[in-house]
């Protein structure tokens, strides 16, 4: 019992030194298991090849500049992190988006005001109506 312990102790916490036989068939292991993992495994999915700048269109702005709204495609959000309703994760994601994307916003302060959702006919959302208010520099 003892040896299986110590076995599963040196395993753990490989302790093994390299070039003997127990180190090697663990790196065989470990080899076979990244090479034998499907993909789907690890939701490694392709990205959008549009760059986020295009998906990102200013569909309002008031006379004075101090408030705007933006129509940003949901899929420049994660697929777990696009709610179906406002959140205040929804609001940093979007305002984030907004800051890289929208040079206009780059270098000022601003707070999202409101997100309105544009859905497809089954329900989906497909955009966020982001409506900010711009501080004054």
């Amino acid at each position: 019992m003892r040896k299986t312990w110590r076995w599963i102790g040196n395993t753990v916490f490989w302790s093994y030194e390299r070039g003997s036989w127990p180190y090697d068939v663990l790196v065989a292991l470990i080899l076979i298991f990244l090479l034998a993992t499907p993909r789907r495994w690890f939701q490694d999915g392709p990205r959008p090849t549009v760059p986020a700048s295009s998906q990102v269109q200013l569909l309002s702005e008031d006379a004075n500049g101090n408030e705007a709204t933006y129509r940003l495609d949901a899929r420049l959000l994660p697929a777990d992190k696009r709610p179906t309703k406002s959140t205040p994760e929804l609001e940093r994601g979007t305002h984030d988006i907004l800051v890289r994307t929208v040079p206009a916003l780059e270098d000022r302060t601003f707070q999202v005001e409101r997100i309105d959702f544009v859905r497809s006919s089954d329900g989906t959302v497909l955009d966020y109506d982001v409506t900010v208010r711009i501080n004054p520099s």
